[in-house]
């Protein structure tokens, strides 16, 4: 029996592009389902992507797509990356630029038509491909899921995935035409919120199925404190919303055969040597006070103005902190300034993926402070690596990450978990962990229930699995 065929869309996809979850949940959920669906993955040809490195061929193909009244040429490419297939286009103004959505803090004025391209784009490789699913992520591919239950003569079926609600796509209403699009959807049960075009109703309200990357936060934005504006139209589209909670890929977030760190282990005992040297590379003293890492960008979603506000009193307790992170830039001067007062924090500004897994392997501790939290990677990632996350309980956080007292019933990781988005609740787990590292005994546990939890994509690719067939009506098993 023929394989449904998945077309899984997004604008970012690891490891040719990637400011966040969203790069890794491309690279790492289609391969999950590569068993059962015959997935190609699309994403834009940013001229940042190092297409000698990927070995991407191309253009292999060409072809029309209508923005508003300019008819745009759009090229296909291709590339066999471990043995999967990524489809890449390229359109000037969608690709030809320093950021994949624009400087730190801010957007390409025209990110409404590059999207929409790309929406357009994913459309007709849906209609060329002959797609049984499409599935789309986030604002950047929402505009597809109107375009694709438009058009009578596509039968693909799409479902949509909110990553993080509080970016939706929201541009003025001169988008409308330049996007192309009929008035008639410009309406509070379509596209219009406030006067202005939102794409991100685009996906919830045409797609066949919505899912968010964890079920708790597919209760959460139900809620004025989490919908962020939305709340009501989700409510009304709540019989096709559903959370599903992502996981990592656990051969390439792997302590056992990382290739980036100084030892591969199997327990936590193995960290040490890989703690030893992460230290010194980052001028820190002492291997046997406990390391706490942040990695993340610097937003305030994240939980940054709340950890500054505590980061002093962190510092000067006997420990050793480490942070990697790019963001907002006025976040740095605060964070140089605490590091300058406390040489046992270490700051390094911008990405590298090797550093991160580094930090992983060396780290006693998360922090993971996020104000709120679709799903979150990081704290599945530190855990598989043995450490034990700090999180506030909320979100795809809550559903990960069980509190230590619960270790013994849970088949997810545990960790130190706090209720109030304040500083001093932050504080008072930091103090906690601390607790729990003078208990080596304790500490050592809770890493190697964490280095067995199951964080993978099983289970969650049987759900989405089980999603695609139910809206497609496949009988694939």
């Amino acid at each position: 029996m023929r394989k449904p065929k998945v077309l899984f869309a997004a604008s970012e996809v690891y490891p040719f592009a990637k400011t966040g979850g969203l790069a890794d949940v491309g690279y790492s959920l289609p391969k999950a389902l590569a068993n059962a669906f015959d997935v190609a993955v699309v994403m834009p040809l940013y001229h940042t992507v190092d297409r000698q490195k990927y070995a991407i061929e191309g253009p292999t193909d060409s072809f029309d797509v209508m923005l508003g009244s300019e008819r745009r040429t759009v090229s296909l490419y291709e590339s066999r990356y471990e043995e999967r297939t990524y489809l890449f286009v390229y359109e000037p103004q969608l690709c030809d630029r320093d950021y994949l959505y624009g400087p730190p803090g801010e957007g390409y004025d025209d990110n409404a038509e590059r999207f929409g391209l790309f929406s357009y784009a994913v459309t007709e490789l849906a209609r060329a491909m002959q797609s049984d699913i499409v599935h789309l992520n986030d604002w950047q591919t929402a505009l597809a899921a109107l375009i694709i239950a438009d058009d009578e003569t596509l039968k693909a079926r799409t479902v949509y995935t909110i990553h993080n609600l509080a970016y939706q796509g929201d541009f003025p209403k001169k988008a409308l035409s330049a996007l192309g699009i009929d008035k008639r959807h410009f309406t509070l049960e379509g596209i219009e919120y406030y006067d202005r075009v939102n794409l991100m109703k685009a996906g919830i309200g045409y797609a066949d199925a919505v899912t968010t990357v964890s079920p708790t936060y597919a209760e959460e934005i139900l809620t004025h404190r989490f919908g962020c504006g939305l709340e009501g139209y989700l409510e009304k589209h709540r019989t096709r919303l559903s959370g599903i909670a992502n996981g990592i890929d656990t051969e390439h977030f792997s302590p056992q055969t990382d290739k980036s760190l100084l030892r591969p282990y199997k327990t936590p005992r193995g960290k040490l040597s890989n703690k030893k040297r992460y230290l010194e590379d980052a001028g820190l003293e002492d291997a046997g006070l406990p390391l706490f890492i942040f990695i993340g960008r610097f937003t305030w979603q994240k939980g940054i103005d709340m950890l500054l506000e505590a980061l002093p009193q962190m510092a000067a307790l006997p420990c050793n902190i480490a942070i990697l992170g790019e963001g907002e830039p006025r976040y740095h001067p605060r964070f140089e300034a605490v590091a300058e007062a406390h040489p046992n924090l270490h700051l390094f500004f911008g990405y590298d993926e090797a550093l991160a897994h580094r930090m992983y392997a060396a780290a006693d501790f998360l922090l993971m402070p996020s104000l709120f939290e679709p799903c979150g990677l990081n704290q599945m990632i530190a855990a598989h690596y043995g450490a034990v996350p700090i999180v506030h309980a909320v979100g795809g956080l809550a559903d990960t990450v069980a509190p230590i007292t619960r270790m013994q019933e849970t088949p997810t990781a545990c960790g130190i978990t706090f209720d109030e988005a304040t500083p001093e609740a932050l504080l008072a787990a930091f103090e906690t962990a601390l607790e729990l590292y003078r208990d080596a005994k304790a500490w050592s546990r809770a890493a190697t229930h964490n280095m067995h939890a199951d964080v993978s994509w099983g289970q969650s690719a049987s759900a989405y699995a089980a999603l695609y067939r139910k809206i497609s009506g496949s009988a694939v098993k």
